[in-house]
């Protein structure tokens, strides 16, 4: 017999147990893995407010991701290069802190959600997936036509940005920086959900015009939801950047906007938890069969398949549906 908050804690007791094994064990690939994976679920758990609570499929949370990831690579490049980043007006220079660089991160995201969200939410199901595709596809070309920050080819930092009292190129003292933060944002997802704007949310995906007859803003609801999203997908992004101490427009492409909905359809749409499942199974998969096979995206499409025809709930509904079946 198990229930979700149970399989909750066993997805958090992994997420300890097995970089403490790795470190102890000296496998700080393990430890980079995982931290991945945290990190890819921080950015999934940021769009599973707007598409599993909200109800509207964002195609372009990329945009985001490679905003927080260009945020800290442009503020670490010219900290390590001593040139300010702007010195008029007002002067601002580079910085390689990294509660810094999340503030900036977190506040240019939701900025940019807001811009985006004000004009693709006044639209409905495809229409708006497809204008939050071409958000994001503006910022990827954006990106490429950047020069000064390396174009097409990126930005390499030399040396990972700083956090107070730690050794943030230690793996597993980074890994605990990341762990730390999705599970403060899990937190806040869960009472977020719960709340009555939660609620609202909620009932506003079921029933619209229910929600407008009680005199609530639909637009207002949604574009809350959004700005949330977005900045909390653009904080995933800078510590993704942080990680590989390297951006490129990659982070701003179609394909990672659509790995981000498939971590949330895997894990279960609209579950807490839910992300996490999903992006450990990704990169489980990404690990362990990209060592065996080039394609092997094609097993992840037959998981996926699996999933859709057996159990729309995704790996956590069906985990929570034998307790059902088994009462």
């Amino acid at each position: 017999m198990i229930s979700e908050r149970m399989i909750n804690i066993i997805l958090i007791g992994l997420l300890v147990i097995i970089p403490a094994w790795a470190y102890l064990a000296d496998e700080p690939f393990t430890i980079t893995l995982m931290t991945r994976a945290v990190i890819f679920a921080l950015a999934a758990v940021g769009l599973n407010l707007a598409l599993g609570v909200g109800g509207f499929v964002s195609f372009g949370h990329a945009a985001f991701f490679g905003l927080g990831g260009y945020v800290m690579g442009v503020l670490a490049w010219h900290a390590q290069s001593y040139t300010p980043f702007l010195e008029w007006p007002f002067l601002i220079e580079g910085t390689q802190s990294m509660p810094v660089i999340w503030v900036i991160a977190v506040i240019l995201s939701a900025l940019l959600a807001l811009v985006i969200g004000v004009v693709s939410l006044k639209t409905t199901g495809v229409y708006f997936i497809m204008i939050t595709l071409a958000f994001a596809q503006m910022m990827y070309y954006f990106s490429i036509s950047w020069s000064a920050y390396g174009g097409e080819d990126g930005l390499s930092i030399y040396v990972r940005n700083s956090f107070p009292g730690l050794n943030t190129l230690d793996p597993i003292q980074f890994y605990s920086i990341c762990f730390i933060i999705l599970m403060a944002v899990l937190a806040l997802m869960a009472r977020l959900v719960k709340s009555p704007y939660g609620l609202a949310l909620n009932a506003a995906r079921q029933s619209p015009k229910r929600v407008e007859a009680v005199g609530l803003d639909l637009h207002q609801l949604q574009l809350l939801a959004f700005v949330i999203s977005g900045a909390i997908t653009g904080l995933a992004g800078a510590l993704f950047a942080d990680l590989n101490r390297f951006v490129s427009p990659n982070m701003f492409s179609w394909q990672l906007s659509g790995e981000f909905i498939v971590f949330i359809i895997i894990g279960g749409v609209g579950r807490l938890f839910g992300p996490v499942i999903g992006a450990l199974v990704f990169v489980g998969l990404e690990h362990f069969l990209g060592e065996i096979n080039d394609y092997w995206h094609i097993y992840l499409g037959l998981i996926l398949l699996l999933i859709v025809l057996f159990s729309k709930t995704g790996v956590m509904g069906l985990l929570v549906k034998k307790e059902a079946h088994h009462g």
